[in-house]
């Protein structure tokens, strides 16, 4: 079985900081914030394998791009693949102007 690299962009790891800070501190719940944070962490570890049982996005400029999107809960993981290394670039709430923020770093 064919193993990846991954690798979290910086713009990734503040994603899931707003998250963890957000349902910590505006919600009042530290600890759903840690198990939120670990399932999102323990599923972009999981993109060491079979990484491409996401599929494209389907909105362009996106999918000509290669990002993929994987939902956790209410998130989505979205990622490219280039050769053996997996690039998370962003982790999003859901219900969030996915597009805008995705290619606009916000």
């Amino acid at each position: 079985m064919k193993k990846y690299k991954v690798q979290i962009t910086d713009q990734a790891l503040a994603d899931m900081e707003e998250i963890y800070t957000y349902i910590a501190e505006q919600l009042h719940a530290p600890e759903n914030a840690m198990g939120q944070y670990n399932r999102i962490a323990e599923t972009i570890e999981s993109l060491d394998t079979f990484p491409e049982r996401a599929q494209l996005m389907t909105s362009e400029p996106e999918h000509t791009l290669g990002f993929r999107q994987l939902p956790i809960d209410n998130f989505l993981v979205f990622y490219v693949i280039r050769e053996n290394l997996v690039i998370i670039t962003r982790v999003l709430y859901s219900a969030s102007d996915i597009s805008h923020r995705l290619l606009n770093n916000e």
